[in-house]
């Protein structure tokens, strides 16, 4: 029965500076996963870059890199960019672009949390008001629309799985609501030691059925870094990033030696925020 699976939507976040073939490419595996498995539907992707707050060191403009992004999958049907996180005038922590976009998907019924959804004789009310909108009649003891809403899976790295160990750049409260609420999409190269890590890290393991580690058989090295670095020794990045991209880049000039200075010395916005608040 189709109607059975639970919708996924696959969230992106990250700099995307600029967004490489190995980022497209990793909403791929994980939709190939999901319906491998025969319970999940993934209905969409999104990429959301993060602002210019985050500060980290080469991170050009929010307004070049969602051009880019948007770029890069203006021909997938189902991969979509959002810029309502890089358009913040602060960083914003990665809970909090979950919470938004899982927010986004509730039908206009429900109420800020699923917790306290609004209860059936006030929809009853609605639907009167708006004789056209089909409402599934409801059964029983049936908790009002929480099967239908998508779960907001964060798609990511081995990289930024392993980032969740380095002190000061997750708060762990953040980590934890992101793998019990939301869940994990991970995509690791065949052999390396995801496992081992999430095995070491009591937070992991204890909402280790909530993240999904997804194999990368065909490996794929690409990484916004080393396109920088080629770009700086004016060497080609052809097929490496979506044309548009590759066109983008040279038309505008956008990575160069001033690019790649930019933000240096600045301490990374997470690190500034948390380390401030363990001295408190």
């Amino acid at each position: 029965d189709p109607d059975r699976k639970t919708e996924v939507v696959l969230l992106a976040c990250g700099s995307f500076n600029p967004i490489t073939n190995m980022h497209l490419r990793l909403f791929e595996l994980a939709k190939d996963y999901f319906h491998e498995t025969g319970k999940y539907k993934v209905i969409k992707g999104i990429i959301s870059p993060v602002g210019d707050a985050y500060k980290k060191k080469g991170l050009i403009s929010a307004n070049h890199r969602v051009t880019m992004a948007k770029l890069a999958t203006k021909n997938s049907d189902w991969v979509e960019v959002d810029d309502w996180e890089s358009s913040q005038s602060e960083w914003l922590e990665t809970l909090k672009v979950l919470r938004y976009h899982h927010q986004k998907l509730l039908p206009p019924d429900a109420t800020n949390s699923l917790e306290d959804a609004v209860p059936l004789t006030k929809l009853g009310q609605k639907r009167k008001r708006e004789p056209n909108r089909h409402n599934p009649i409801k059964k029983k003891n049936q908790s009002p629309d929480i099967k239908s809403v998508p779960q907001v899976k964060l798609l990511c790295g081995s990289d930024m799985l392993e980032s969740f160990g380095v002190p000061n750049l997750w708060k762990s409260e953040d980590i934890t609501e992101i793998v019990e609420k939301h869940g994990l999409v991970c995509i690791s190269r065949a052999g390396t030691n995801v496992q081992k890590f999430i095995y070491e890290s009591d937070i992991l393991w204890r909402h280790k059925s909530n993240i999904h580690l997804v194999e990368e058989w065909i490996p794929n090295d690409i990484s916004s870094t080393k396109i920088r670095r080629a770009l700086r020794r004016g060497h080609s990045i052809r097929y490496l990033v979506p044309d548009g991209v590759r066109a983008y880049i040279e038309k505008n000039h956008l990575y160069g030696p001033e690019s790649e200075d930019r933000n240096a010395g600045v301490v990374l916005a997470p690190l500034q925020k948390y380390a401030s608040d363990s001295k408190n």
